[in-house]
Protein backbone atom coordinates (compact mmCIF):
# COMPACT_ATOMS: atom_id res chain seq x y z
CA UNK A 1 0.00 0.00 0.00
CA UNK A 2 1.35 3.42 -0.95
CA UNK A 3 2.01 5.96 1.83
CA UNK A 4 1.43 9.10 -0.23
CA UNK A 5 3.22 10.45 -3.28
CA UNK A 6 6.92 9.91 -3.78
CA UNK A 7 9.16 12.95 -3.30
CA UNK A 8 9.55 14.64 -6.67
CA UNK A 9 13.32 14.35 -6.36
CA UNK A 10 14.58 11.71 -3.93
CA UNK A 11 17.77 12.85 -2.21
CA UNK A 12 19.13 9.51 -1.02
CA UNK A 13 18.35 6.24 -2.80
CA UNK A 14 19.30 2.73 -1.69
CA UNK A 15 19.12 -0.11 -4.22
CA UNK A 16 19.26 -3.66 -2.95
CA UNK A 17 21.12 -5.46 -5.74
CA UNK A 18 20.63 -9.05 -6.83
CA UNK A 19 22.75 -11.99 -5.73
CA UNK A 20 23.84 -13.65 -8.99
CA UNK A 21 26.34 -12.41 -11.54
CA UNK A 22 24.21 -12.65 -14.67
CA UNK A 23 21.22 -11.10 -12.93
CA UNK A 24 23.43 -8.25 -11.68
CA UNK A 25 24.45 -7.41 -15.24
CA UNK A 26 20.80 -7.45 -16.28
CA UNK A 27 20.07 -4.77 -13.65
CA UNK A 28 22.52 -2.30 -15.20
CA UNK A 29 20.00 -0.77 -17.66
CA UNK A 30 17.68 0.01 -14.72
CA UNK A 31 20.51 1.53 -12.68
CA UNK A 32 21.56 3.69 -15.63
CA UNK A 33 17.96 4.87 -16.07
CA UNK A 34 17.74 5.60 -12.34
CA UNK A 35 20.84 7.79 -12.49
CA UNK A 36 19.47 9.50 -15.60
CA UNK A 37 16.21 10.29 -13.78
CA UNK A 38 17.88 11.54 -10.57
CA UNK A 39 21.29 12.95 -11.54
CA UNK A 40 21.77 14.84 -8.26
CA UNK A 41 20.64 12.07 -5.90
CA UNK A 42 23.02 10.04 -3.76
CA UNK A 43 22.56 6.47 -5.06
CA UNK A 44 23.94 3.61 -2.96
CA UNK A 45 23.99 -0.03 -4.03
CA UNK A 46 23.81 -2.91 -1.55
CA UNK A 47 25.43 -6.02 -3.05
CA UNK A 48 27.04 -9.30 -2.02
CA UNK A 49 30.82 -9.18 -1.50
CA UNK A 50 31.30 -11.52 -4.47
CA UNK A 51 29.85 -8.91 -6.85
CA UNK A 52 31.40 -5.75 -5.37
CA UNK A 53 34.17 -5.63 -8.00
CA UNK A 54 31.60 -5.43 -10.77
CA UNK A 55 30.69 -1.84 -10.02
CA UNK A 56 33.99 -0.03 -10.49
CA UNK A 57 33.39 3.09 -12.59
CA UNK A 58 29.62 2.59 -12.56
CA UNK A 59 27.58 5.78 -11.95
CA UNK A 60 26.55 5.05 -8.38
CA UNK A 61 27.88 7.04 -5.43
CA UNK A 62 28.55 4.24 -2.98
CA UNK A 63 28.70 0.44 -2.89
CA UNK A 64 27.87 -1.34 0.37
CA UNK A 65 28.70 -5.05 0.40
CA UNK A 66 27.97 -7.93 2.76
CA UNK A 67 29.29 -11.44 3.26
CA UNK A 68 27.44 -14.77 3.25
CA UNK A 69 27.45 -14.97 7.06
CA UNK A 70 26.01 -11.50 7.65
CA UNK A 71 22.47 -11.38 9.02
CA UNK A 72 19.83 -9.03 7.65
CA UNK A 73 19.99 -7.05 10.89
CA UNK A 74 23.79 -6.71 10.70
CA UNK A 75 23.57 -5.52 7.10
CA UNK A 76 20.79 -3.04 7.85
CA UNK A 77 22.33 -1.63 11.04
CA UNK A 78 25.25 -0.17 9.07
CA UNK A 79 22.81 1.57 6.72
CA UNK A 80 20.35 3.10 9.19
CA UNK A 81 22.42 6.28 9.77
CA UNK A 82 22.29 6.98 6.01
CA UNK A 83 18.59 7.99 6.25
CA UNK A 84 17.54 6.86 2.76
CA UNK A 85 14.27 8.35 1.59
CA UNK A 86 13.80 5.80 -1.21
CA UNK A 87 14.66 2.11 -1.37
CA UNK A 88 14.38 -0.18 -4.39
CA UNK A 89 14.36 -3.95 -3.89
CA UNK A 90 15.57 -5.74 -7.02
CA UNK A 91 15.52 -9.36 -5.72
CA UNK A 92 12.21 -11.08 -5.01
CA UNK A 93 13.30 -12.59 -1.70
CA UNK A 94 11.73 -11.73 1.69
CA UNK A 95 15.19 -11.08 3.15
CA UNK A 96 16.04 -8.33 0.66
CA UNK A 97 12.86 -6.43 1.53
CA UNK A 98 13.53 -6.98 5.24
CA UNK A 99 16.99 -5.44 4.91
CA UNK A 100 15.60 -2.19 3.52
CA UNK A 101 12.83 -2.15 6.11
CA UNK A 102 15.35 -2.61 8.92
CA UNK A 103 17.62 0.00 7.31
CA UNK A 104 14.81 2.54 7.72
CA UNK A 105 14.33 3.50 4.06
CA UNK A 106 11.28 5.77 4.17
CA UNK A 107 9.80 4.46 0.92
CA UNK A 108 10.39 0.89 -0.24
CA UNK A 109 9.41 -0.25 -3.72
CA UNK A 110 9.61 -3.80 -5.02
CA UNK A 111 7.49 -6.59 -6.46
CA UNK A 112 4.92 -7.94 -4.04
CA UNK A 113 5.54 -11.51 -3.04
CA UNK A 114 4.89 -14.06 -0.36
CA UNK A 115 6.02 -12.97 3.11
CA UNK A 116 7.22 -9.55 1.98
CA UNK A 117 4.30 -7.37 0.90
CA UNK A 118 4.02 -5.82 4.38
CA UNK A 119 7.71 -4.84 4.27
CA UNK A 120 7.14 -2.61 1.21
CA UNK A 121 5.40 0.75 1.18
CA UNK A 122 4.81 0.39 -2.57
CA UNK A 123 4.41 -3.29 -3.51
CA UNK A 124 4.10 -3.74 -7.27
CA UNK A 125 2.06 -6.39 -9.09
CA UNK A 126 3.76 -8.60 -11.72
CA UNK A 127 4.67 -6.48 -14.72
CA UNK A 128 2.88 -6.93 -18.06
CA UNK A 129 4.92 -9.28 -20.22
CA UNK A 130 6.50 -11.10 -17.29
CA UNK A 131 7.00 -14.82 -17.95
CA UNK A 132 7.65 -17.14 -15.03
CA UNK A 133 10.38 -19.76 -15.41
CA UNK A 134 8.39 -22.96 -15.03
CA UNK A 135 10.52 -25.96 -14.08
CA UNK A 136 9.15 -28.99 -15.90
CA UNK A 137 8.71 -32.27 -14.05
CA UNK A 138 10.30 -35.45 -15.35
CA UNK A 139 6.83 -36.71 -16.29
CA UNK A 140 6.14 -33.53 -18.25
CA UNK A 141 9.46 -33.77 -20.08
CA UNK A 142 8.80 -37.38 -21.08
CA UNK A 143 5.24 -36.58 -22.16
CA UNK A 144 6.40 -33.73 -24.40
CA UNK A 145 9.08 -35.91 -25.98
CA UNK A 146 6.63 -38.76 -26.55
CA UNK A 147 4.08 -36.42 -28.08
CA UNK A 148 6.57 -34.60 -30.25
CA UNK A 149 5.06 -31.22 -29.37
CA UNK A 150 6.78 -28.39 -31.21
CA UNK A 151 7.42 -26.12 -28.23
CA UNK A 152 10.39 -24.39 -29.77
CA UNK A 153 11.65 -21.31 -27.93
CA UNK A 154 10.24 -18.00 -29.13
CA UNK A 155 13.83 -16.75 -29.47
CA UNK A 156 13.52 -17.45 -33.19
CA UNK A 157 10.81 -14.78 -33.34
CA UNK A 158 11.08 -11.03 -32.99
CA UNK A 159 8.89 -8.14 -32.07
CA UNK A 160 7.93 -6.13 -29.00
CA UNK A 161 6.02 -8.94 -27.27
CA UNK A 162 9.01 -11.28 -27.37
CA UNK A 163 11.50 -8.55 -26.46
CA UNK A 164 9.35 -7.63 -23.43
CA UNK A 165 9.87 -11.10 -21.95
CA UNK A 166 13.54 -10.42 -21.19
CA UNK A 167 14.52 -10.07 -17.55
CA UNK A 168 16.07 -6.64 -18.01
CA UNK A 169 12.46 -5.39 -18.14
CA UNK A 170 11.87 -6.69 -14.60
CA UNK A 171 14.24 -4.08 -13.24
CA UNK A 172 13.39 -1.36 -15.75
CA UNK A 173 9.74 -1.57 -14.75
CA UNK A 174 10.76 -1.24 -11.10
CA UNK A 175 12.67 2.00 -11.62
CA UNK A 176 9.89 3.14 -13.94
CA UNK A 177 7.52 2.94 -10.97
CA UNK A 178 9.53 5.65 -9.17
CA UNK A 179 9.77 8.00 -12.14
CA UNK A 180 12.63 6.73 -14.31
CA UNK A 181 12.35 6.01 -18.02
CA UNK A 182 11.61 2.26 -18.43
CA UNK A 183 12.68 2.14 -22.09
CA UNK A 184 15.41 -0.48 -22.56
CA UNK A 185 19.08 0.30 -23.07
CA UNK A 186 21.91 -2.19 -23.44
CA UNK A 187 23.43 -3.68 -20.31
CA UNK A 188 26.71 -1.92 -19.67
CA UNK A 189 29.74 -2.14 -17.40
CA UNK A 190 32.58 0.35 -17.20
CA UNK A 191 36.15 -0.82 -17.74
CA UNK A 192 39.32 1.14 -18.45
CA UNK A 193 41.51 0.13 -21.38
CA UNK A 194 44.43 0.15 -18.93
CA UNK A 195 42.79 -2.76 -17.10
CA UNK A 196 42.62 -4.77 -20.32
CA UNK A 197 46.16 -3.95 -21.37
CA UNK A 198 47.52 -4.73 -17.90
CA UNK A 199 45.96 -8.20 -17.99
CA UNK A 200 47.20 -8.74 -21.55
CA UNK A 201 50.76 -7.95 -20.48
CA UNK A 202 50.58 -10.15 -17.41
CA UNK A 203 49.24 -13.13 -19.33
CA UNK A 204 51.36 -12.67 -22.43
CA UNK A 205 48.85 -11.85 -25.16
CA UNK A 206 49.52 -8.12 -25.55
CA UNK A 207 51.68 -8.88 -28.59
CA UNK A 208 48.79 -10.76 -30.15
CA UNK A 209 46.60 -7.68 -29.69
CA UNK A 210 49.26 -5.47 -31.23
CA UNK A 211 49.48 -7.75 -34.29
CA UNK A 212 45.70 -8.03 -34.65
CA UNK A 213 45.52 -11.73 -33.79
CA UNK A 214 41.85 -12.31 -32.86
CA UNK A 215 41.16 -13.74 -29.42
CA UNK A 216 38.37 -16.30 -29.14
CA UNK A 217 36.95 -16.58 -25.63
CA UNK A 218 35.60 -19.93 -24.49
CA UNK A 219 33.36 -20.19 -21.43
CA UNK A 220 32.48 -23.89 -21.04
CA UNK A 221 31.21 -23.88 -17.44
CA UNK A 222 27.81 -23.13 -15.92
CA UNK A 223 27.32 -23.11 -12.16
CA UNK A 224 23.59 -23.82 -12.49
CA UNK A 225 24.17 -27.41 -13.60
CA UNK A 226 25.00 -29.77 -16.48
CA UNK A 227 21.74 -29.01 -18.30
CA UNK A 228 23.33 -25.68 -19.31
CA UNK A 229 26.75 -27.08 -20.29
CA UNK A 230 27.49 -27.88 -23.92
CA UNK A 231 29.86 -30.91 -24.13
CA UNK A 232 33.46 -29.81 -23.53
CA UNK A 233 34.65 -31.88 -26.49
CA UNK A 234 32.58 -29.65 -28.79
CA UNK A 235 34.09 -26.49 -27.34
CA UNK A 236 37.52 -27.95 -28.11
CA UNK A 237 36.52 -29.06 -31.61
CA UNK A 238 35.06 -25.66 -32.48
CA UNK A 239 38.10 -23.80 -31.14
CA UNK A 240 40.51 -26.04 -33.04
CA UNK A 241 38.57 -25.65 -36.28
CA UNK A 242 38.33 -21.87 -36.01
CA UNK A 243 41.98 -21.59 -34.97
CA UNK A 244 43.08 -23.55 -38.04
CA UNK A 245 40.94 -21.39 -40.33
CA UNK A 246 41.70 -17.95 -38.91
CA UNK A 247 44.77 -18.29 -36.73
CA UNK A 248 43.09 -17.00 -33.59
CA UNK A 249 44.22 -17.54 -30.04
CA UNK A 250 41.83 -19.02 -27.47
CA UNK A 251 41.26 -17.75 -23.94
CA UNK A 252 39.53 -20.34 -21.75
CA UNK A 253 37.57 -18.65 -18.98
CA UNK A 254 35.85 -19.87 -15.85
CA UNK A 255 36.00 -20.22 -12.10
CA UNK A 256 37.99 -22.57 -9.92
CA UNK A 257 35.30 -25.20 -10.28
CA UNK A 258 35.91 -25.20 -14.05
CA UNK A 259 39.67 -25.81 -13.93
CA UNK A 260 39.59 -29.54 -14.69
CA UNK A 261 37.13 -28.98 -17.54
CA UNK A 262 39.30 -26.16 -18.90
CA UNK A 263 42.45 -28.31 -18.69
CA UNK A 264 40.80 -30.96 -20.88
CA UNK A 265 39.77 -28.36 -23.46
CA UNK A 266 43.19 -26.70 -23.51
CA UNK A 267 44.98 -30.01 -24.00
CA UNK A 268 42.63 -31.02 -26.82
CA UNK A 269 43.04 -27.69 -28.64
CA UNK A 270 46.82 -27.87 -28.37
CA UNK A 271 46.84 -31.42 -29.76
CA UNK A 272 44.51 -30.49 -32.60
CA UNK A 273 46.53 -27.50 -33.80
CA UNK A 274 50.03 -28.82 -32.99
CA UNK A 275 50.84 -29.33 -36.64
CA UNK A 276 50.16 -25.67 -37.49
CA UNK A 277 53.41 -23.64 -37.12
CA UNK A 278 51.76 -20.29 -36.37
CA UNK A 279 49.25 -17.71 -37.39
CA UNK A 280 48.44 -17.76 -41.14
CA UNK A 281 49.43 -14.08 -41.20
CA UNK A 282 52.92 -14.93 -40.02
CA UNK A 283 52.71 -14.19 -36.27
CA UNK A 284 53.51 -17.36 -34.25
CA UNK A 285 51.73 -17.89 -30.95
CA UNK A 286 50.55 -20.56 -28.55
CA UNK A 287 47.02 -21.59 -29.51
CA UNK A 288 45.45 -21.35 -26.04
CA UNK A 289 45.71 -19.59 -22.69
CA UNK A 290 43.83 -21.24 -19.84
CA UNK A 291 42.54 -18.57 -17.44
CA UNK A 292 40.01 -20.72 -15.55
CA UNK A 293 40.33 -20.00 -11.84
CA UNK A 294 43.10 -17.45 -12.41
CA UNK A 295 41.17 -14.18 -12.59
CA UNK A 296 39.32 -11.94 -10.19
CA UNK A 297 35.89 -10.72 -11.27
CA UNK A 298 37.41 -7.49 -12.52
CA UNK A 299 40.13 -9.38 -14.43
CA UNK A 300 37.49 -11.64 -15.94
CA UNK A 301 35.75 -8.53 -17.30
CA UNK A 302 39.07 -7.35 -18.76
CA UNK A 303 39.73 -10.74 -20.37
CA UNK A 304 36.26 -10.75 -21.92
CA UNK A 305 36.74 -7.24 -23.27
CA UNK A 306 40.01 -8.36 -24.89
CA UNK A 307 38.22 -11.12 -26.83
CA UNK A 308 36.99 -10.59 -30.37
CA UNK A 309 34.06 -12.91 -29.60
CA UNK A 310 32.96 -15.26 -26.80
CA UNK A 311 31.53 -18.76 -27.24
CA UNK A 312 29.62 -19.48 -24.05
CA UNK A 313 26.93 -21.34 -22.23
CA UNK A 314 24.06 -19.39 -20.68
CA UNK A 315 25.86 -18.16 -17.57
CA UNK A 316 27.21 -15.05 -15.85
CA UNK A 317 30.26 -14.42 -18.10
CA UNK A 318 27.91 -14.43 -21.12
CA UNK A 319 26.21 -11.33 -19.70
CA UNK A 320 29.53 -9.79 -18.69
CA UNK A 321 30.90 -10.09 -22.22
CA UNK A 322 27.88 -8.40 -23.77
CA UNK A 323 28.04 -5.61 -21.17
CA UNK A 324 31.70 -4.79 -21.95
CA UNK A 325 30.97 -4.75 -25.70
CA UNK A 326 32.22 -8.16 -26.81
CA UNK A 327 30.04 -10.06 -29.31
CA UNK A 328 28.66 -13.32 -27.95
CA UNK A 329 27.62 -16.64 -29.47
CA UNK A 330 25.54 -18.21 -26.71
CA UNK A 331 24.57 -21.88 -26.40
CA UNK A 332 21.18 -22.47 -24.77
CA UNK A 333 19.92 -25.82 -23.53
CA UNK A 334 17.45 -26.00 -20.64
CA UNK A 335 16.88 -22.24 -20.39
CA UNK A 336 15.10 -19.69 -22.57
CA UNK A 337 17.09 -17.06 -24.50
CA UNK A 338 14.05 -14.79 -24.74
CA UNK A 339 14.28 -14.41 -20.96
CA UNK A 340 18.03 -14.33 -20.31
CA UNK A 341 19.76 -13.96 -23.68
CA UNK A 342 22.92 -11.85 -24.01
CA UNK A 343 22.68 -8.07 -24.19
CA UNK A 344 19.64 -6.15 -25.35
CA UNK A 345 17.02 -8.33 -27.09
CA UNK A 346 17.53 -8.14 -30.85
CA UNK A 347 21.06 -6.72 -30.69
CA UNK A 348 22.68 -8.04 -33.91
CA UNK A 349 26.14 -8.16 -32.31
CA UNK A 350 25.12 -11.31 -30.44
CA UNK A 351 23.90 -14.70 -31.61
CA UNK A 352 22.10 -17.60 -29.98
CA UNK A 353 22.36 -21.28 -30.86
CA UNK A 354 19.72 -23.67 -29.59
CA UNK A 355 17.94 -26.82 -30.75
CA UNK A 356 14.15 -26.77 -31.10
CA UNK A 357 13.33 -29.79 -28.96
CA UNK A 358 9.80 -30.27 -27.59
CA UNK A 359 10.78 -30.22 -23.90
CA UNK A 360 12.84 -27.01 -23.94
CA UNK A 361 12.97 -24.83 -22.00
CA UNK A 362 12.61 -27.08 -18.95
CA UNK A 363 14.74 -24.97 -16.53
CA UNK A 364 16.10 -28.13 -14.91
CA UNK A 365 19.64 -28.40 -13.56
CA UNK A 366 20.01 -31.95 -14.87
CA UNK A 367 18.30 -33.49 -17.87
CA UNK A 368 16.11 -36.50 -16.93
CA UNK A 369 16.47 -38.01 -20.42
CA UNK A 370 19.29 -37.56 -22.96
CA UNK A 371 20.28 -33.83 -23.06
CA UNK A 372 19.01 -33.54 -26.61
CA UNK A 373 18.63 -29.75 -26.27
CA UNK A 374 22.44 -29.52 -26.03
CA UNK A 375 23.45 -32.43 -28.27
CA UNK A 376 21.22 -30.93 -30.97
CA UNK A 377 23.64 -27.99 -31.28
CA UNK A 378 26.42 -29.33 -33.50
CA UNK A 379 29.95 -28.02 -33.94
CA UNK A 380 29.57 -26.85 -37.58
CA UNK A 381 26.79 -24.48 -36.49
CA UNK A 382 29.06 -22.91 -33.88
CA UNK A 383 31.98 -22.63 -36.30
CA UNK A 384 29.72 -20.98 -38.85
CA UNK A 385 28.40 -18.50 -36.27
CA UNK A 386 31.86 -17.60 -34.94
CA UNK A 387 33.79 -17.23 -38.19
CA UNK A 388 32.22 -13.97 -39.43
CA UNK A 389 32.45 -12.45 -35.95
CA UNK A 390 36.16 -13.23 -35.69
CA UNK A 391 36.60 -11.71 -39.14
CA UNK A 392 34.66 -8.57 -38.08
CA UNK A 393 31.70 -9.46 -40.30
CA UNK A 394 28.09 -8.69 -39.19
CA UNK A 395 26.80 -10.81 -36.33
CA UNK A 396 23.98 -13.29 -36.81
CA UNK A 397 21.19 -14.52 -34.56
CA UNK A 398 20.76 -18.21 -35.22
CA UNK A 399 18.66 -21.19 -34.44
CA UNK A 400 20.71 -24.37 -34.77
CA UNK A 401 20.71 -25.34 -38.42
CA UNK A 402 19.28 -22.04 -39.71
CA UNK A 403 20.66 -18.51 -39.79
CA UNK A 404 18.61 -15.34 -40.05
CA UNK A 405 19.78 -11.72 -39.85
CA UNK A 406 18.70 -10.17 -36.54
CA UNK A 407 16.69 -6.96 -36.51
CA UNK A 408 17.54 -4.18 -34.07
CA UNK A 409 14.36 -3.26 -32.16
CA UNK A 410 13.10 0.30 -32.06
CA UNK A 411 14.57 2.25 -29.18
CA UNK A 412 17.62 0.01 -28.79
CA UNK A 413 20.82 1.49 -27.47
CA UNK A 414 23.25 2.48 -30.24
CA UNK A 415 26.33 3.18 -28.15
Amino acid sequence: MSHGPLPAIPRRILVRGVNWLGDAVMTTPALLRLREAFPAAHIALLTPDSLAGLWGGFPVDQVHSFGPGHSAWRVAWRLRPEQFDLGLVFPNSPRSALELWLAGAARRTGYAGKWRRWLLTDPLPPRPGHVAMHKRSTREVRRLIAGGSALVSDARDSGPAVAARHHIHQYLALVGAVGANPAPVSPRLFLEEAEVEGLARRLGFSQDRAHGVPLLGLNPGAAYGPAKRWPWERFAAVAAAVSRQIGCRCLILGGREDQELADHIAAEIERAVASRPGDPRGHPHQPVINLAGRTSLRELCAALKACRVLLTNDTGPMHLAAAVGTPVVALFGSTDPTLTGPGLPGDPRHGVLWAGVPCAPCFRRRCPIDSRCLSGIVTPDAVKALTPLLADAPAYSRRAGRATKADRPAGSDKR
